[in-house]
């Protein structure tokens, strides 16, 4: 995938916002990678701060409805992993800095 799409796609999911945390999945470190077949299909790899998290399919609809702009994404699916782990230091430091967490 060129560099300007990815910027685009991970752009998109800035908007996207943990319910919980008030802060951008992409900025907590939640999303692993993404990947745009030739038939404009997009995997977004991505995990989520606790298994369990009763707002999955919140936000795995919300990561959809945000990449549904982007001309070159017919379609968008969301890969759930628990491996590797989620934890703080996946976070970008302005989250950090919004969560009161020490760098």
């Amino acid at each position: 995938m060129e560099a300007a799409l990815e910027e685009n796609i991970m752009g998109a999911l800035e908007n996207v916002i943990d319910p919980e945390l008030g802060i951008d999945i992409v900025n907590l470190g939640l999303i692993y990678g993404a990947d745009l077949d030739d038939n404009g299909v997009c995997t977004v790899t991505m995990t989520l701060t606790a298994m369990g998290c009763p707002l999955a399919a919140h936000i795995e609809q919300d990561v959809k409805r945000a990449l549904s702009d982007i001309p070159e994404v017919q379609e968008t699916e969301a890969n759930i992993v628990w491996d590797p782990p989620w934890d703080k230091d996946k976070m970008s430091r302005y989250a950090k800095i919004a969560l009161g967490i020490p760098d």
